[in-house]
């Protein structure tokens, strides 16, 4: 196809896009104004969609989700819960969480605020949801180290500039890996300024996106070669339910487990993650409601995106294990 044909489709992709989804026209009305076949019109609206041309969202109706975001915030005293419809495919549920991550940022940023990211394909999944931001003066910081085998997309480092390219903004990186060996070297690394620098930057967030991990022989930190599998289970067995950013690991209870595992990363802690005024915790897979239990009882998280079917499972496991603690 030469540059000339390929214009011309793309403005014909174009005509038929805003006449089928802003000005409401049928597939027939459009192929008979246009001379064109119903067939070519129906596969040059779905070509559309693939070039990216037509973005394409379903939204839900608030009365979807408000009985049960009321319960979640009403049990762990949320500010908000942002849950979205179910869905089999663990892209398109991931894509449908960080669809409504994105649209509440873009509602509420405004000129001078300092985001704080973290890492993990949930978080990473919001970069790729935001459309048709306004410009702002805002600041996309790590809040957490790199690593090499998380590759590019889950990096916050390129999170932060995917984010800052769709608001026109500014990122900050973080020069730290995301894991060393031991706290001790934790601890030294925390005195060099440029990380220094850059951490209090991040504390000093106004909005911070976080992930909440699971702990599983197939979690990230597993694929990524932070922790063996032996690790993990190790961590399981003493009672570990999850992480909160990759950070600290957390019991069912939301307090800090026993796990060798503790303070080996560099990034912020649930100490500072509490001064943060909007702490938003992303979640979509559905092996990490405990592991969201575990979190949302910390008392860090302000805000909760995840699915529904996780929204009714966290709410069940509460349950369960209050009746639990109160009989003993």
């Amino acid at each position: 196809m030469n540059e000339r044909q390929d214009t011309a489709d793309i403005d014909l992709m174009t005509e038929i896009s805003t006449l089928y989804y802003v000005q409401g026209e049928t597939q027939k009305v459009i192929a008979n104004r246009l001379g064109l076949s119903r067939i070519r019109v129906g596969r040059l609206l779905k070509r559309a969609q693939t070039e990216g041309i037509v973005d394409v969202r379903v939204r839900q109706h608030p009365a979807v989700s408000a009985e049960i975001g009321f319960e979640l915030k009403r049990r762990f005293g949320l500010k908000r819960a942002l849950i979205a419809l179910d869905n089999a495919d663990p892209d398109i549920q991931r894509s449908s969480v960080a669809s409504l991550v994105a649209d509440y940022l873009s509602r509420i940023l405004t000129d001078g605020q300092i985001v704080a990211v973290g890492m993990g394909r949930n978080v990473g999944a919001v970069a790729d949801n935001i459309f048709g931001a306004e410009p702002l003066n805002v600041s996309f910081v790590c809040a957490i180290g790199g690593s090499l085998r998380a590759g590019e997309y889950m990096n916050p480092d390129h999170i932060c500039r995917r984010m800052a390219s769709k608001f026109g903004a500014e990122s900050e990186t973080l020069y730290a890996p995301a894991l060393v060996q031991n706290s001790e070297l934790r601890d030294a690394i925390y005195e060099n300024p440029t990380v220094r620098q850059a951490l209090d930057r991040a504390r000093r967030a106004n909005i911070a996106l976080i992930g909440v991990g699971d702990v599983s022989e197939n979690s990230n930190m597993v694929r990524m070669g932070w922790f063996t599998p032996q690790e993990i289970a190790e961590a399981r067995l003493s009672g570990t339910v999850g992480d909160v950013m990759g950070y600290d690991f957390i019991d069912i209870h939301g307090h800090p487990s026993a796990t060798p595992m503790q303070g080996r990363v560099i990034g912020l802690s649930i100490q500072d993650l509490t001064r943060v005024p909007d702490v938003i915790a992303i979640a979509s897979e559905n092996t990490k409601a405990v592991g969201i239990l575990g979190a949302l009882r910390t008392g860090v998280i302000d805000t909760l995106a995840t699915s529904a079917s996780n929204a009714h499972t966290i709410i069940r496991l509460d349950e369960a294990t209050r009746r639990g603690e109160s009989s003993v």
